[in-house]
């Protein structure tokens, strides 16, 4: 009987041996796998949502230096849409602000600031010239000149005002011809010739519209005035 109570204890003890052992090995493995998982689960990529594209500045391709006015502008389209001339987002001219028409369209910007000092628009079919020779005049040292064309502002233009505008910058206003497209910024005082400016000559063989050239787009940036 001893010999039989003796073995019942061991297999007792053995079963419990046993049991502790599974019961730690059970535990290590799901400590494990919890480490595990929150391994993975910290390294895994978050997922975001989609994300909007970064808007620059009248909508320019890439941001201007904080010493620099950001510009966009654009020529009319035929005798149909008028030009739009934007700086540092706001809307300087266009035809939603009914304040643009035939010819050569000029806004005045304050060269320090940014400000608009005036903006006008000069019919070069059936206008008079001595008008935009004297607004041309009276444009004061250190302004911003920004001009763009609608259908034809060549006819009247003669050389006395294309003078005016060659001493803004201009390289190009001698060629501008009957309905050629011409987007310009320009500066008074300025010293060489503006690197802002582009033109398109009227050709029937490569016009876009019938009777007009394509529209010509340009952006950049306006060094800030600092004297």
């Amino acid at each position: 009987m001893k010999r039989a109570g003796g073995i019942l204890k061991l297999v007792a003890l053995a079963s419990v041996l046993c049991l502790a052992v599974f019961l730690a090995f059970e535990l290590l493995e799901i400590n494990f796998d919890f480490k595990v998982a929150h391994m993975f689960a910290r390294s895994a990529p978050i997922e975001e949502g989609p994300t909007r594209p970064i808007r620059y500045k009248c909508g320019l391709s890439m941001p201007c230096p904080e010493d620099h006015f950001s510009f966009k502008m654009a020529s009319g389209a035929a005798s149909v849409v008028g030009p739009k001339i934007c700086l540092d987002d706001n809307i300087l001219m266009s035809g939603v602000k009914n304040n643009v028409g035939r010819g050569i369209n000029i806004a005045l910007v304050n060269g320090r600031t940014g400000e608009v000092i005036k903006t006008d628009f000069f019919d070069m079919w059936a206008g008079d010239v001595n008008n935009l020779i004297k607004f041309l005049k009276t444009i004061e040292h250190g302004t911003v000149v920004m001009m763009a064309t609608f259908d034809d502002s060549a006819t009247k233009l003669n050389d006395e005002a294309k003078k005016l505008i060659a001493d803004l910058g201009s390289s190009s206003i001698d060629s501008v011809g009957f309905r050629d497209n011409w987007v310009f910024v320009g500066g008074k005082g300025i010293k060489t010739k503006s690197p802002f400016e582009q033109h398109i000559k009227n050709n029937a063989e490569t016009n876009k519209y019938e009777g007009w050239p394509e529209v010509l787009e340009m952006e950049g940036c306006i060094p800030r005035r600092q004297d």
